[in-house]
């Protein structure tokens, strides 16, 4: 019972990610919503959207060079 609790409370930085590209996407579950906001820490979240959002960002400049001549 105490590793089940251990586990639900603390959520892996993975699964942040996760969270954070399904919510920028709109695609997120009410499940996993919920989820999150009972078990993930700010921190994690900020450091998570911080990294997609640069990581988006390059992509969209790396498509668009390749894309224009």
């Amino acid at each position: 019972m105490a590793e089940d609790k251990d586990e639900q409370a603390k959520l892996p930085f993975w699964k942040t990610m996760l969270s954070v590209m399904q919510a920028s996407f709109g695609v997120q579950s009410s499940a996993n919503k919920e989820r999150d906001f009972a078990n993930g820490s700010v921190k994690g979240f900020i450091v998570a959207a911080v990294i997609f959002t640069a990581l988006f960002i390059l992509t969209l400049v790396v498509v668009v060079r390749l894309v224009l001549p």
